[in-house]
């Protein structure tokens, strides 16, 4: 059995292993998106956390309804963060994955959705990490969202080179 370090590993390390990876189960690879979904979702929160703290500074009645509500503030963020982050995870592995399934059919390729999605999970961890790096930095915009999108999608065709032919007839 793979373990999830190996498939990080591999998934920033190693493009051509993405194809072999599709045959994977879909547990363990929903399994490697929730640990996705858990480093943006912790970074998101610790970002909250800080970004808070410096806007309370500045103005005092927020800073004392903040205080007042705080045990509710932060659980309530923190589920919201995990919501929307899992929400927007799923989406935009999905979308990589019909890219994916096109570049199969361009590049005559046998492989179906489910297979493609798989790949597509592990090929999203660059930008996913490039992401959280870009945000540090506050670099945002459209310029770091396009680099991600070339990131993946490089990766995926990558990857599609390794899925078998399709059988001539």
């Amino acid at each position: 059995m793979v373990k999830h370090s190996q498939l990080f590993i591999d998934s920033l390390l190693h493009p051509k292993k993405l194809a072999g990876y599709r045959l994977l189960s879909i547990g363990k690879t929903i399994q490697y998106v929730f640990l996705l979904v858990a480093l943006v979702t912790l970074f998101s929160f610790i970002q909250f956390l800080t970004g808070v703290s410096e806007v309370s500074y500045n103005i005092e009645g927020l800073t004392e309804y903040i205080e007042d509500i705080q045990w509710l503030l932060y659980p309530f963020a923190l589920l919201l963060l995990i919501l929307t982050t899992t929400i927007l995870l799923f989406v935009r592995i999905s979308i990589y994955a019909l890219v994916g399934v096109v570049i199969l059919k361009v590049t005559n390729k046998r492989g179906e959705y489910r297979h493609m999605w798989r790949t597509a999970t592990f090929a999203v961890t660059w930008s996913t990490l490039l992401s959280i790096v870009f945000t540090t930095l506050q670099f945002t915009g459209a310029i770091p969202t396009l680099i991600g999108i070339v990131i993946t999608v490089f990766l995926l065709i990558i990857a599609a080179t390794k899925y078998p032919k399709i059988p001539k007839k």
